[in-house]
This record gives structure tokens, sequence and C-alpha cells, in this order.
């Protein structure tokens, strides 16, 4: 209690304040967190913005401290910011507590200078967040005239955003000063945009923007002086970067007000010097045909990379809205035709234009634009440019640890002797309140938390999963599932699993979809979603369930599939809640209804044993991992344990997989699943249909208990017909019945060897669904599988909605035995015996 107070009385001496900081109200609102001061107890107001001394928040172990007693610099910019710096000799990060989700502009800020035998321009590090590299074997020159900033612009869907900064060898690493703000124009950037190669326009449109983190390289005002932006942008000019100052002339400046919201660019977008100031096509200049002559700028980009290229457009040139329209060319390739008063019409109306761009290995970007022969105005403009680098994935740590906290020395500069030692002090009470905190909540307020780290090199991420090094097209952002489930709102929750909650959510196509969220409380994760990712991206067929997407983002593991409205087979078969008794909420599904369910279910499976990708065990087939549409088409789901063949050698292994109730005895013995296996749990599955009641209830008679025994006792008994669903009695034929039985009880043999394939299988299953639809005379004791009974029920011209010659693997057409005619000479075969 004494060491509180004198450290109140010493914050009152010193006359530090903690902060407080307001959340966005509106997209009018201005940021106002997080603004760091690095390394330092001073709050610092610089261009509207008040950046907060770390030292101030007691958010860090600090093991020792330095000051120097004059920092000389020849800077033209406000040095008050630059005048100290943390510096890290381990890997160490700056965690922030994330209240609001949504796009963030980060700054990182360095302005090297000397501390007696320290001079910050000797450091060689790396920086990273989240799983992207933001500088890598970076080092600064020694340079005092001006800061050094590195903007990045990202979204963030994470309670926690960690930047971290790991040393290179044995040197070490810096900071000035951070900015993590939060947009307030959530619509900034979009996540899919035009592609454009060096060639040309590309066919393709690239998405998943939202989901990159960009680094701006480029910000110019075309025509235009130097200036700064609502949102602290420098904007410079254009001079540099024209290839020809003939072909261009500098717009008369607009003097009236500019029409914001009108052609998609606000307040925010850029300066209004940006959109009052262009470049215009000088056609006095041009030596042969005005027609032919382009405006051409050509900036430094990294080669083979890609961009995110912001072109910034407001006819302040025309005396008609309708006058100008002219081409767009990237490395002298036409791509667009920009026509800026396509929606409305008025004149001084911003707007832009977003592409991701590609870059060649020449080190350049040449961007021109130049009139259109149509045009009743034959000239071209521009205002300004913002070129962004997709910044590379990284292998450093991304994720803040809880490990022993390394040491930190700060550097601060500018610093009397007195105010030192009470500095000093004041970071001795900080420290022991600081671990005191950390052996409970991680974390001061809504501020940062400053994390180092003992080590200098890392592993990686014990969950990081191996589908990030797959090229696969089905990567959504994260913010794009969050927009389809109002953010994953508690009343759109549909369902929960082994693997998380289930969401109904509509994507911005409107396509209606399942998000199935990972959570980590249930048993299921990170190789679940793997398997569940690298199956689905392969196969195609009507009887499963298809993978619109998946999001690997920050913490997230999500899967994006097609929407089942009418739920799981389950649903419609009994309330998994009660004990023997049938809901009386669920639908009543006819038998030709649950036959045609099992036999779709079947073909699904029977693709999965025989496709190409050396066939694939589902090991969990149950009655909820069967879904079914809107019009009650079966497919099968849920493929987190399945497995590539039996050669597979995670096929063997010591934990019970799958689902008490569908399991093959067999795989008790030997644990060895193969796609006998599958055939077993159908066969449950099967019985599940006929008599509508669970795999295992509890019951005071042992031969209920287990519904695999209990259908096959009565199906020796040859009185399967004391065991249907009541909601059945009277609507099944008893040939058909007799069949169903015959093919349940072959699936359920104790030894795989006896048991069907699933074609097997679905040729019975289709004989039931015949014997059920057709009126044929026949004696209780005549077997349904002679060739006399067959002779009398002829197969049809086609097997009904077969569909399996429409299957795709990777994009091409399974050339498995499953066409038409393959499977119809099978059924031949298989009818004959």
């Amino acid at each position: 209690m004494e060491k509180l107070h004198f450290l109140m009385v010493l914050f009152s001496l010193l006359n530090l304040q903690f902060p407080s900081f307001l959340l966005l109200s509106s997209a009018s609102t201005l940021p106002s967190k997080y603004f760091i001061n690095c390394g330092s107890v001073s709050n610092i107001s610089l261009s509207g913005r008040k950046f907060v001394g770390d030292l101030n928040l007691g958010s860090f172990s600090v093991g020792s401290s330095s000051a120097i007693s004059d920092v000389t610099t020849n800077s033209s910019t406000d040095t008050s910011l630059y005048q100290t710096a943390r510096i890290f000799k381990n890997q160490s990060s700056f965690d922030f507590d994330i209240t609001d989700f949504g796009i963030y502009y980060v700054r990182v800020h360095f302005f090297p200078f000397s501390s007696g035998r320290t001079n910050l321009a000797d450091a060689h590090f790396d920086v990273s967040a989240f799983n992207f590299s933001l500088l890598s074997d970076f080092r600064i020159k020694d340079n005092s005239n001006s800061p050094l900033i590195k903007e990045y612009l990202l979204t963030i869907n994470a309670t926690k955003f960690s930047i971290h900064f790991t040393p290179r060898g044995k040197s070490f690493a810096f900071v000035s000063a951070i900015e993590v703000f939060l947009l307030p124009d959530q619509e900034f950037v979009s996540d899919e945009l035009d592609l454009i190669t060096p060639s040309g326009l590309s066919n393709h449109r690239y998405h998943g923007v939202r989901s990159q983190v960009l680094l701006t390289i480029h910000r110019v005002d075309v025509g235009g002086p130097q200036n700064n932006d609502s949102l602290w942008r420098n904007w410079i000019p254009d001079d540099e970067y024209l290839l020809s100052r003939e072909s261009a002339k500098t717009c008369v400046p607009y003097e009236g007000t500019l029409n914001y919201d009108v052609n998609g660019a606000n307040n925010y977008s850029a300066s209004d010097l940006v959109y009052k100031t262009c470049r215009e096509l000088n056609l006095d200049s041009s030596k042969g045909s005005s027609n032919s002559s382009k405006i051409t700028w050509r900036f430094g980009v990294s080669s083979r990379a890609k961009h995110l290229v912001r072109l910034h457009f407001c006819d302040i040139i025309s005396k008609n809205a309708s006058d100008v329209f002219f081409n767009l060319y990237f490395y002298g390739n036409f791509t667009h035709m920009i026509s800026t008063n396509k929606i409305s019409d008025l004149l001084a109306a911003p707007l832009y234009y977003d592409l991701v761009v590609e870059s060649d290995d020449s080190g350049y970007m040449d961007i021109s634009v130049g009139p259109r022969q149509d045009s009743k105005n034959k000239t071209a403009y521009l205002n300004g440019v913002e070129i962004m680098e997709f910044m590379k994935e990284s292998s450093l740590v991304d994720v803040p640890g809880n490990g022993n906290r390394s040491r930190v020395f700060v550097i601060v500069g500018t610093v009397c002797g007195v105010a030192f030692v009470f500095i000093v002090i004041v970071l001795f009470f900080l420290g022991i309140k600081y671990k005191k905190a950390k052996q409970g909540d991680d974390g001061v307020g809504s501020w940062p938390v400053f994390h180092g780290k003992d080590t200098t090199s890392r592993k990686g991420r014990a969950n990081a999963s191996s589908i990030r090094s797959l090229n696969l097209k089905l990567k959504m952002p994260l913010l794009e599932i969050q927009n389809a489930t109002h953010n994953f709102d508690p009343k759109l929750l549909i369902g929960e699993g082994g693997f998380g909650k289930v969401y109904k959510g509509t994507l911005q196509n409107g396509m209606t979809v399942a998000v199935k969220r990972s959570d980590s409380k249930h048993g299921q994760g990170l190789p679940e979603f793997e398997t569940e990712v690298l199956v689905l991206s392969k196969i195609r067929h009507r009887h499963l369930v298809s993978l619109i997407g998946y999001c690997e983002e920050r913490s997230e593991m999500i899967l994006v599939y097609e929407f089942m409205e009418k739920g799981t087979l389950r649903d419609h078969l009994y309330d998994q809640n009660e004990k023997s008794k049938r809901s009386s909420k669920r639908s009543k599904l006819s038998w030709k209804q649950r036959l045609e369910i099992c036999i779709g279910s079947a073909k699904g499976l029977h693709y999965l044993h025989t496709c190409s990708h050396g066939g694939i065990i589902h090991r969990d087939v149950k009655s909820t991992n069967i879904l079914l549409n809107k019009n009650y088409v079966a497919k099968v789901a849920d493929f987190g344990l399945s497995r590539s063949g039996p050669n597979d050698p995670d096929n063997c292994s010591v934990g019970i997989k799958g689902s008490f109730g569908y399991m093959d005895p067999e795989y008790f013995r030997s644990l060895q699943f193969t796609e006998k296996s599958d055939v077993y749990s159908f066969g449950v599955v099967l019985l599940e249909v006929l008599c509508a009641r669970p795999a295992i209830v509890n019951s005071t008679k042992r031969e209920e208990m287990n519904l695999a025994e209990w259908g096959i006792l009565w199906q020796n008994k040859g009185q399967l017909e004391n065991i249907i669903d009541p909601l059945l009695v009277g609507d099944i034929n008893p040939d058909s019945l007799r069949k169903f039985g015959e093919t349940a009880e072959k699936c359920l043999k104790g030894d795989g060897a006896n048991r069907p394939t699933m074609l097997d299988v679905i040729w019975d299953l289709e004989y039931a669904l015949q014997l059920h639809q057709t009126a044929v005379h026949r004696e209780p004791h005549e077997d349904t599988t002679t060739n006399a009974f067959f002779v009398e029920l002829p197969l049809p011209d086609s097997i009904p909605d077969w569909e399996d010659n429409d299957l795709l693997i990777g994009g091409e057409v399974d050339g498995s035995d499953t066409t038409d005619s393959g499977v119809f000479s099978q059924l031949r075969i298989d009818a004959a015996r």
C-alpha cells in the first residue's frame, strides 16, 4: 500500500497522466488509438495525434535503461517524437488489445541516433506481424535528417495484435514510435479486384485482398505539392516519376468544393489537394497524332511481386461531365477504359480505381494514361497514385508467448539528471506492478502489452498448418466470413459438433452457406481441419457436401460448405436426446424417400472408395454426417477423420477413431480401417433409417442396447417388420423390406471380407426401391435374389439419378469405372449371382 501511495505521488510530481481513448463512434470520427512514443515517459501531441510514452503504460519488463544529455539532429520535422527509442536484445513484441475488428493502418517509425557506445544505425533485425514478414534482414542508414516510417494496411480480426521484433545474430532491434489505428472507412478496399499481369489484363480476378498485409511503397500527388491528409498519410510530388515531362502539363488547381461520396471516394480516400491537382496530356507536345500520345510514370517496385495499385481521378478539367474518357495502360499494354463520370454527371467528384498488379523482373512498373478516339475531348489525366506491395508470409513466431520476459534497454534523449532518477524509480515500481499483474490477467486495460522473449529463434507455430503451402483456390478472408455470419451472431447458430459451432451465413454473391468454426473446447482441431480441406478440395460429387471455402487466418480455423436446408438425416428420424420415443416434431419421410437417401449416401461413399486419389475411407459414417438439401438429396459430410486408403500408415493408430455404435468390430481387433469398415457403419445407418432409433440406447434389455445386434436378431427371426418405425407401417412393400434387411445384414457381417462393396450395396438398394415401386405377386418364401425373380423385374434402361459421370477430380472427369456403361455391366454380373 505504501508503494502504491508513493507511486501515485511520484506520478503527480512528474505530471504523468494515463490517457483514456474513445472507441470510434461513427465513420466520421478520427481514430484515437494506438499511438505509442517508444522508450519514453513523455506524451507528445503531433499533428492531431497523442503519442503516449510506453513507460507510462506499466505493461512491459525493463531490465535497465541508459540516458544521453543531447540529441543532435538536422531534421526539418518535429523531432520531439524521435528523441527516444526502445531497444530489443532478444525476440520481443508489442501486443495490442483489439476491440474493433476491421481494416487498420499500422505504422512503425525508425529514427537512428547515437547514445554513448550504441548507434541505432547498427541495428540488424526482422519485424513481423501475424504470419507476415513486415521487414526482413532490415538495416537502416544513419540518416538524422528525417525518420523512416513503414506503413502497412491490414485486416485485424483477432482480439490480440502483435508486432514482433527479432534481432539478427548478435545485433539488436529498435523502434521509435508505433501507430495502430482503425480506419474510419471500413469499405476502404475490396476483397476481389481485377488482376493485371505484365502482359496485360488477366482473365482471372484476384480474391483475398483483405487477407493480405500491404506495405505502402509509393504515395504520389500527381501534379501537386507534398502534403498530408486527414489520416496522416504523406503525399509527395510526381516529378521524379514522370518519364517525359513534355508529355504532360500541370492542371490549373481547382478552387471549388469537391463532390465527395458521389463516385465512391470520400474525405478519407486522399487529401483535397490530391483531387484538386492533376497532370493532363500535353497535346501541343505530341509530334504525331494526339491519339497515340500518353503520359507515363515509372515507379520502382519489387521484382515479381503483387501490388495493390490505387489510381485517383477527379475531373477538374472538363466543361461537361460526359466529355472525357480515356485509356489506362500498364507496362504499355491497354487494360481499362477510364470514365470518371460514369456514375454521376457531376464534375469534381473524386473516385479511385483499385487493381492488383503483378510486376515483372525489371524492378519497375510503368503506368500510363492516353486518349481515346471516341472521346469528345481527346485527352487524359491522373490525380494520384498509391502502390502497396503484398507482404510475404514469415516463419517467425506470430503468437505472443507466456514465457520469461527478455531484458529491454531504453535509450532516452534530452533527459535531465533529476528527471532520470525519478524515471528509474517509476520503472522499478511499474516492474513490480507488472509482474504481479502477469500472474493474473495479461494486459492493462485496452493498451498494448510489451512482450520480450529469451529465445532468438523459434521452430514455428506448434499448430502451423500444412495447407498454407498449397495453392488452394478455396481460401477465404476472415472478414468476408464475419460479414456473412454477422460476426458469428448467436441467432444464426444452427448446430454444434465435434469440430465446433455451425452458423448459417450469406456470402456477398447471395449464396447461403454453412460456416463451421473451430472451437478449442471441442476435441477436434487442426488435423481434422487440414484433412477436411485437403479431401474436399480434390473431389466433387453430387452426393458429397461441397466445400465452398476455408479460412485459416489468425487463430481461426473455419470451413464453409454449401448450405443443406433440411439438416441431418438423424433430424428426420428421431430426437437424439430421447431414448426410445420419437420426436413429434420430426418430418415424415416416406419409405421411398428413405431408400433414395440411402442410395444417394451409398453413391457418395462408393465414389470415395474408388476415386483416383487412391481411395478415401470416411471413418465416421453415421446419420448425423449425412445431410439433406431442400429436395432431400443426401450428401455425405464431415471428412475430418478421412484417410486415403488402407495403406495409409495413419490408418493404424493407437487412438480409437469413429463413433461408438457405428464402429466395425474388426477394427477393435486390428485397429486397421478399410473400406469395409465404412460398409459396416453404413449398415448401422440402414437400420437407423428403418427403425428410427439411435445406434446405442440405454435399456434394461441387453439385446436392445446396440442397434446392430438388435436389428440382426430380428432379421434372423424373419420378423424385421416388428421393429420398424411405426410411421412406416403399411408403407413398405414386404419384398422391398426383405431385400433391405438382407442388405443391412450383409453390411454388418463380423468379417469384413464377407461384407459387400458399396457398389454392391447401391445395387441392392436400387433393387429394393424397384421392388417397392413394382407390384409383383410373390410367394413369402421366394428368394428375392434368384434369377427367376430378376427376369420378372427387368432393369431400367439407365440407372436413375446416378450422375457419376459428372464427378470431377482436380477439374477433370473421373476415369474410374463408375460411368453408366461400367456400372451397368457390373449390375448385370451381380444380378446373375
